[in-house]
């Protein structure tokens, strides 16, 4: 696409191998006004691609230090969407969005901006934060209560499952809109199996009876909970897998789309906790669960009306097989990539089973047969993908687990009664989870705008790293309230934590989140966009998973007591120092070095160099030489014809 203030042209590729120009001006006038860039990504280009022209290879590899420039345009050198400034905030930020659109459709857009604010920022950070308050009243320990989290968050270690599933198993001729779909209504049941628990007044009477109603009821909260997440993590694989796959199309778009996502996620943050503070402090648990069910409801229209750009897949295929009335199943796919897939949806199963095993039988048994996984996940990438991919698989892994998880014990520090820890900080649910999560959602926000500005022309190494070194140091601010150092000084708690805490953690969980999705975004090879994002993203999930597992493990045997009256604390400054200062940058920062120094805007790895992509294209270039023969269209992108 070659792109200036008065023309805009783009090369499209045929089904025929013929190659046409396209000069879009406005009706009624000529290429010499200034016009807009059209989106190159429309509801009415089924069977077309349009390509990018860049600077590279014939196949549209970039070349390593090279750009392509734009003449009389007000974007980055290589391309990417302005981002908006504060010199000009207005006309900047339209800017943006005009430009994010050519890379990627309105309607699609607005499904992610959907899905975004009301899911991932919405009804999935309700049932978040709302496990502090809600397991605390049912007595429940804070490292009984991470290992409940590990079980209600591990459909987001499923994702290479749901991925693999919705690419392999098209519904309707659909990869992704009826999964889509599906997983909404599993929200939905989780949701209203909540409110039917709580309108019976189950958890008066499990805490009346004691610890152990209490758990059994803690226990179906869970699997409730966990309905919600599934629906969360879907929605979120089925789009990352859409938007790896149009980004590997534009590379030129950077990290543009993830800001978008992002942004919108943390909007959805902020209304949420504005009413998860206050309703928990007043007991209202059913109205929040009420909440998450309109939430979950949300992006069902757009789902149902088709916003998520997909092709119609039909049992005329090559490769192709009818199951049953209504289910395909991609069998030449499956074929052509067989140790992949299988082995991308063990990775998948593995999650739940890890979960339920470490939640429900034994913390040891779960630590030993989670080493074992990943150990197996990594011999396994190493002799199926090419050695850079498993280079940088294997800096993900040990970065994500660099960072052992634990949140809940400092939770329940923060939120204990004057009985529990006396003289401590004792915050109420509204001011830690609401005031300092709207705080924290405002500075998310600001953090996205940042990056776009400052981080996104970077190379992938530095920012990893800085972030790295940023998150470890912010943890001193935990240190400082639990030694009560601040108060020692004369500054309050609520204000130091307010000023401290939740401005520097979640602008470094914002900064360091962009990157790594830009990562695993570009660690996608052609024809595989959906099921190898995600793997990368279901593994980095798993380890995170592994992460809270093992974190639960060291408050347990650290001899930390979180509940009653007599609770005990020590061993928790001792905790930080070591696992969440020493470690990451120890550990985390070297393991970085096995990503590629490439650009944000730049080919993470050359599927041509590496062997991968020539059997790929060898595919669908038979294919459509066949199609040619037979009068056929078939689309030229690579993801329909093997996935």
């Amino acid at each position: 696409t070659i792109k200036n203030n008065n023309l805009h042209i783009s090369f499209v590729s045929s089904n025929r191998g013929m190659s046409s120009i396209d000069i879009h001006t406005p009706d009624g006038m000529d290429a010499g006004n200034n016009i807009d860039p059209s989106p190159l990504i429309g509801d009415d280009q089924s069977y077309h691609t349009s390509l990018s022209i860049i600077s590279g290879n014939e196949r549209g590899f970039p070349k390593k230090g090279s750009i392509s420039s734009d003449n009389n345009v007000d974007t980055d050198p290589l391309g990417v969407p302005s981002p908006p400034t504060w010199r000009r905030p207005i006309s900047s930020a339209r800017t943006y969005f005009t430009e994010l659109s050519g890379f990627f459709s309105w309607k699609f857009l607005s499904w992610l901006a959907i899905d975004q604010c009301f899911i991932s920022g919405g009804s999935l950070a309700l049932v978040t934060t709302l496990s502090l308050p809600l397991f605390k009243e049912l007595g429940i320990g804070a490292a009984r209560q991470q290992l409940y989290m590990s079980m209600i968050l591990s459909p987001f270690a499923m994702k290479p499952f749901i991925g693999v599933a919705s690419d392999l198993f098209p519904i309707r001729g659909y990869n992704k809109k009826y999964f889509a779909l599906y997983s909404i209504l599993i929200g939905l049941l989780g949701c209203s199996v909540l409110l039917g628990l709580y309108h019976s007044g189950a958890t008066e009477m499990a805490v009346i009876q004691g610890e152990d109603a209490s758990q059994r009821l803690a226990d179906i909260i869970v699997i409730c909970f966990t309905a919600v997440v599934y629906e969360a993590a879907a929605l979120d694989i089925l789009g990352e897998g859409k938007y790896a796959e149009l980004m590997r199309d534009h590379p030129e778009s950077g990290s543009s789309i993830i800001s978008f996502k992002f942004g919108w996620a943390m909007l959805g943050s902020i209304l949420t906790t504005a009413v998860v503070g206050p309703l928990s402090d007043a007991g209202h648990f059913h109205v929040l669960f009420w909440i998450t069910l309109v939430l979950s409801l949300t992006p069902f229209y757009p789902t149902f009306a088709g916003w998520i750009p997909e092709q119609l897949r039909t049992v005329e295929e090559p490769g192709m097989v009818k199951l049953c009335k209504g289910c395909l199943y991609d069998q030449g796919s499956f074929q052509e990539k067989k140790m992949p897939f299988i082995v991308i949806t063990l990775c998948g199963l593995s999650a739940p089973l890890l979960a339920a095993v470490t939640t429900y039988a034994d913390l040891a048994i779960g630590v030993a047969f989670s080493a074992g996984l990943i150990t197996a996940f990594l011999v396994a990438t190493y002799y199926i993908f090419p050695r850079t991919f498993f280079r940088v698989f294997l800096g993900i892994v040990i970065a994500c687990l660099s960072r052992l998880s634990i949140g809940s014990a400092l939770g329940y520090y923060y939120t204990a009664s004057e009985e529990c820890v006396p003289n401590g900080p004792n915050f109420s649910y509204t001011y830690y989870v609401t005031v300092t999560g709207i705080v924290g959602s405002v500075v998310n926000f600001s953090a996205v705008i940042l990056y776009q500005n400052f981080l996104s022309n970077w190379r992938f190494r530095p920012v990893l790293i800085v972030t790295i070194v940023i998150g470890s140091l912010a943890s001193i601010v935990d240190l400082i309230i639990i030694m009560r150092w601040n108060v020692a000084i004369g500054i309050p708690d609520t204000v130091f934590f307010l000023l401290g805490n939740a401005v520097f953690e979640n602008l470094v969980m914002i900064l360091q989140s962009i990157p790594f999705s830009a990562v695993f975004a570009k660690m996608a090879p052609p024809g595989m966009e959906s099921a190898v994002f995600a793997y990368t993203v279901g593994i980095a999930n798993f380890c995170g998973m592994v992460s809270s597992i093992l974190g639960s493990g060291v408050i347990r045997w650290s001899g930390m007591v979180t509940v009653g009256d007599t609770c005990d604390f020590k061993a928790l400054p001792t905790l930080i120092v070591i696992f969440r200062m020493m470690v990451p940058m120890l550990v985390g920062i070297p393991a970085i070095f096995l990503v590629p120094n490439v650009l944000q805007t730049e080919y993470l790895i050359d599927w041509e160099e590496e062997g991968w992509s020539q059997a790929n294209s060898d595919v669908v270039q038979s294919s459509e030489h066949g199609n040619e023969e037979d009068g056929l269209k078939e689309d030229s992108r690579l993801e329909p014809h093997l996935l």
